[in-house]
């Protein structure tokens, strides 16, 4: 029977206060205190900075001169931009720190279809070349970097990429550069992105890389579900970041923790780190929550909880390869619901490419303490994949009641497993061997 979002809201996972700070209202547990929405004293509109909202008039002037006067004038408190109900048709732009950019209802910021002026911005230091091609990629639609205390909220406004044009050069490999995400903040913190409706992203939607303190929260984020790496939100190689209360259906994973790519990503040496995603509900072709691939710089302390997914590929799926090194550890995934998935769990250290042929072979990623309890599935055609490194076995595997019905059929899903390590408490249909290591039993023992 399908469970409702409303039915999953009370949450049970206690955090620890110094790093995962969370409040309650009522029986709502949220994260999003770590970061106080600001009130800003200054308010200006992007009409008085010529702006017309027409869907046609190019208002890549307006939005950077309205920026500009932002970040010159200092208003103590900071400036909220506002743009009213329209069609603002626009080049991308940078944001600048101690502002907020408030979307009215029925106010859409879009993308300009012209991609032969847009910027062109170096690689992540964490990737050492474009994610898509070598060398540098295309800046982000809306763009940030080294700020602080910056809001992108409204009345449920839009952020429309107009992928589509981008998606047909990838499919035609046309492309000279990396795709430019929707939204990306580098090397910034206090930020808080809330109440937007993000449409149709060239690539990843919300990218926080290099970032901390980052509240997401009550977004929309939608794309088909062909279009090709639309993920929804990524946090990469960033800490304090907490994702709660949305609606994510894209062509790609809905929320995936990543922190940097091969040997790049090892000499960075930033891992991704106290990140929670919390009431998302949602669907995709491929995963709902995963770690990875891109996990060079490490991902440690995740906590998932309370997802819904629907008509998607994969509930979990932490994914890396050889050449990646670092350190996957301390991943908690709790009260998730899937109807119609492919494969329920997914683990695998065969996963992604490499950005060039320097990549170590004998750099391995290491998987440890993995706690997957509370999860519900039904219409599931394959419980689970898990498949660790050879020489790097992934231990400390935890299953807790967990139950995961296939679809109509003789046979219930199966399980596929190989160097992991592990335990299962109430698990249906009935785990692979390595799952019922006497060796690995501490790692359910707080579950049992």
């Amino acid at each position: 029977m399908f469970r409702t979002l409303a039915s999953v809201l009370l949450c049970c996972f206690f955090l620890e206060a110094s790093f995962w700070v969370h409040f309650s209202y009522g029986d709502l547990t949220t994260c999003s205190g770590i970061v106080p929405m600001t009130e800003r004293g200054d308010k200006i509109s992007i009409t008085d900075f010529g702006g017309v909202g027409d869907g046609q008039t190019l208002n890549t002037i307006a939005f950077r001169k309205a920026i500009y006067r932002i970040q010159h004038l200092r208003r103590r408190g900071g400036t909220l931009l506002f743009v009213p109900s329209g069609v603002y048709l626009t080049g991308s732009f940078n944001l600048t720190s101690h502002m907020t950019l408030y979307l009215a209802r029925g106010a859409v910021i879009k993308a300009t279809q012209d991609t032969s002026n847009w910027p062109l911005i170096a690689p992540l230091p964490s990737y050492g070349r474009g994610r898509e091609r070598p060398g540098g990629r295309y800046m982000s639609f809306i763009h940030g970097d080294g700020l602080e205390d910056v809001v992108i909220t409204g009345e449920n406004g839009t952020i429309d990429g107009q992928g589509d044009i981008w998606w047909s050069m990838w499919r035609q490999r046309t492309l000279q550069f990396t795709r430019p995400s929707l939204v990306e903040l580098v090397n910034s913190r206090g930020m808080v992105i809330s109440n937007v409706i993000f449409r149709n992203s060239p690539f990843w939607n919300i990218h926080p890389v290099y970032c901390s303190d980052v509240v997401i929260r009550y977004v929309t984020i939608v794309a088909p579900p062909d279009s090709p790496n639309t993920d929804g939100i990524d946090p990469d190689s960033s800490s304090n970041v907490c994702i709660e209360d949305s609606f994510i259906s894209t062509g790609d994973d809905l929320v995936a923790v990543k922190s940097g790519w091969d040997e790049y990503g090892i000499a960075y040496g930033r891992p991704s780190s106290y990140i929670t995603v919390r009431r998302v509900t949602g669907s995709t072709p491929f995963a709902g929550v995963a770690v990875g691939s891109e996990t060079s710089g490490g991902v440690e302390n995740v906590l998932a909880e309370n997802i819904n997914l629907y008509n998607s590929g994969v509930g979990v799926h932490i994914k890396t390869n050889i050449g990646r090194g670092g350190v996957i550890k301390n991943i908690t995934v709790s009260e998730l619901f899937m109807e119609n998935v492919r494969t329920g769990i997914k683990v695998a250290g065969d996963t992604g490419d490499h950005p060039d042929n320097n990549f170590n072979p004998n750099a391995l990623p290491y998987v440890k303490d993995l706690t997957l309890k509370n999860i519900w599935g039904v219409n599931v055609q394959r419980a689970g994949w898990m498949h660790g490194i050879e020489n790097a076995t992934f231990t400390g595997i935890c299953l807790s009641n967990v139950t995961l019905q296939g679809t109509t059929g003789p046979r219930p899903p199966s399980w596929n497993c190989n160097a992991i390590r592990g335990a299962a408490i109430e698990v249906s249909p009935r785990p692979c061997a390595e799952l019922a290591s006497v060796e690995q039993s501490g790692s359910c023992a707080s579950h049992s």
